[in-house]
């Protein structure tokens, strides 16, 4: 079911979040101190792309919480909103249900990436 769920997710929404999260990481990318900023952008796109079957488990210390707290003025919550909004509309029906859980799961990851690792 797995493989199924991220297939019609990159055709209806996956695509446009990874897209997202590769922009954010290309505009990190461009100053030499936000590189491993834009490095974890691109590992959580890959995540953006094709969600099922994974988890996010949140952790981390305090340099986590500071880069968290940059990351959010910057670029979390334009991400966070662009999920959130996803989500509802995806929620509407009965079927896109699922796929709007996914997204809600991306918002909270866009509010705190650092310290967070993909199972």
């Amino acid at each position: 079911m797995g493989c199924l769920g991220n297939l019609l997710w990159f055709i209806f929404g996956g695509f446009i979040s990874g897209l997202s999260w590769i922009l954010a990481g290309c505009l990190w990318c461009i100053t030499i101190v936000g590189v491993p900023i834009g490095v974890q952008c691109f590992k959580f796109a890959s995540l953006s792309f094709f969600p099922f079957g994974k988890e996010v488990e949140y952790g981390g210390g305090t340099v986590s919480l500071l880069v968290n707290i940059i990351w959010l003025l910057i670029s979390g919550i334009p991400l966070a909103i662009e999920h959130v909004t996803m989500g509802c509309l995806l929620c509407i029906t009965v079927i896109g249900i699922p796929f709007g859980l996914q997204q809600f799961k991306l918002a909270k990851l866009a509010l705190m990436p650092f310290g967070a690792t993909v199972r």
